[in-house]
């Protein structure tokens, strides 16, 4: 793999740098079959290659159980076609190291494919890396039929005092107040967050701060937590690639671009039980104080099934985020197709957005949401008069344009839920096509404009606005502004 960055479009990244020399894991004592779990092996062999000066590992055709692995530079980790990376779900063999999750830093488990302050490194193959996330994730009785529910619980873990969420331990069930506690009383020493160990789920993959990432050809499944979490990285392309998780899986995001610079994600394919594809910047006072913004990201040709949110921007984004095109995704079944959060006491700004050449069907909520509200539910739903003072901690959207947005099946085609103290300002929508029950909902915006809508809605008016000020209405005739 060489760099070939375009110097025409800012958002290409470059490539991974990678000598051509291959090592296999079964040359050092990788045993197909499960039997056993293969983790020092597995791990022999990379660290062996990076001492070389790096090359491919190559994980062959089986099934390969093995605990946590840690990625080195100049490295490309390929599973082959008809290769099964089993990860153990065994939270003790899951180191507690530092790291990010939601936007807080902190301990968590050492992630299953884990790599810090690297330099060209590509995960690669048509191979299967599954994280076993039915060890460590909790599960809500209301997205469970009664048969499952019953099922589950009878397969051991424990229940909340309310019987309505299943952890696979007592341990995980009680590291939430475990880590509540500790974080009260200002404790930050790793030793004594271990208790909750099984609590503190990883990411599937985890890579931080490292340069030139390539991504290309697995699938990535059943994660504990977030499935792919780039943090802080720059030069980053994930294309080709398929993202699942089951549709009930707590915290179970696709991909969470947080605090990247340079990323292209194309081609790939996203079935999970959260946000798709995310971008982030850190949260609240702490991602303002770091300040690293996500910017220079191209999203396209991408297609999104089961998800919170088919590309995401947000809730998460005190760092900012700058510079992003979207193009040509296909969202089917996803409860909210472009979908935009934040709320009071995050600050950050959020602008030069496109996208474009969007196409939806059975979107469950809103396809396009825009909300300042967000308080961690599903849907963009609630909001309120209230005026706060604007501070750094008030959220910015601005300068964001839709293009060629076609849903077919929503509950509210465009629902706008902006600040009182800090309207959505210039947004454009143009050329966007909706069927669903409500059409355009605004509710405080600024400098926004309205071409060539067609809406088709079980109720009207198709547009309503509330608190709205210098809103154009473009080759729309057949809508009408009701405030």
């Amino acid at each position: 793999m060489s760099g070939n960055r375009n110097k025409v479009d800012y958002a290409l990244p470059e490539l991974p740098q990678i000598p051509a020399r291959t090592f296999t894991i079964t040359d050092y004592g990788a045993e197909d079959g499960g039997l056993s779990l293969c983790t020092s092996v597995i791990q022999a062999a990379l660290d062996a290659c990076a001492a070389a000066g790096g090359g491919k590992v190559v994980i062959p055709p089986g099934l390969w159980r093995t605990g946590p692995l840690t990625l080195r530079s100049r490295i490309n980790l390929c599973a082959e076609r008809g290769a099964l990376v089993l990860f153990d779900p065994d939270p003790a063999l899951y180191p507690l190291i530092s790291s990010h999750f939601e936007g807080t830093s902190g301990w968590r488990c050492q992630a299953p494919l884990d790599g810090e302050g690297l330099s060209d490194v590509a995960v690669t193959g048509e191979g299967i890396f599954d994280g076993s996330g039915e060890g460590w994730r909790p599960v809500k009785r209301f997205k469970m039929t009664e048969l499952q529910w019953n099922s589950l619980t009878a397969s051991g873990g424990a229940l909340d005092y309310k019987s309505e969420i299943w952890w696979p331990s007592r341990e995980a069930m009680q590291g939430e107040a475990v880590c509540q506690m500790l974080r009260k009383s200002g404790e930050t020493g790793m030793e004594a967050y271990l208790p909750a160990r099984a609590y503190l789920r990883p990411a599937l993959l985890s890579l931080r701060n490292s340069r030139r990432v390539l991504l290309e050809g697995p699938t990535f499944q059943n994660s504990p937590a977030w499935c792919l979490h780039p943090l802080g990285c720059e030069h980053i392309t994930v294309r080709n690639i398929r993202v699942r998780n089951p549709w009930y899986s707590q915290n179970g995001d696709g991909l969470d671009l947080e605090s990247c610079t340079h990323a292209l994600v194309e081609h790939c394919s996203f079935d999970v039980g959260d946000d798709a594809i995310c971008l982030k910047s850190g949260k609240d006072e702490e991602g303002r104080r770091v300040g690293m913004p996500c910017r220079y990201v191209t999203i396209r040709h991408c297609t999104v099934y089961h998800g919170h949110g088919g590309v995401v921007i947000g809730s998460e984004m005190s760092g900012g985020v700058h510079a992003v095109r979207v193009s040509d995704c296909v969202f089917i079944g996803t409860d909210i197709g472009l979908r935009f959060k934040s709320t009071r006491g995050r600050g950050g700004v959020v602008e030069d957005i496109v996208m474009e050449n969007i196409r939806m069907s059975g979107i469950l909520h809103e396809a396009v949401s825009f909300h300042m509200f967000y308080e961690g539910v599903e849907g963009s739903e609630g909001y309120n008069e209230q005026h706060f003072p604007v501070t750094e901690a008030t959220p910015q959207f601005r300068n964001i344009a839709l293009k060629n947005i076609v849903c077919h099946g929503a509950a509210t085609a465009l629902l706008v839920n902006g600040l009182p103290e800090m309207p959505l300002a210039g947004l454009s929508v143009e050329n966007f096509h909706a069927v669903s029950e409500r059409g355009i909902v605004l509710r405080h915006a600024d400098s926004l404009s309205l071409d060539r809508i067609q809406l088709q809605t079980a109720k009207l008016p198709k547009l309503q606005m509330h608190q709205c000020s210098n809103v154009s209405l473009l080759r729309s005739e057949d809508l009408e502004m009701m405030e």
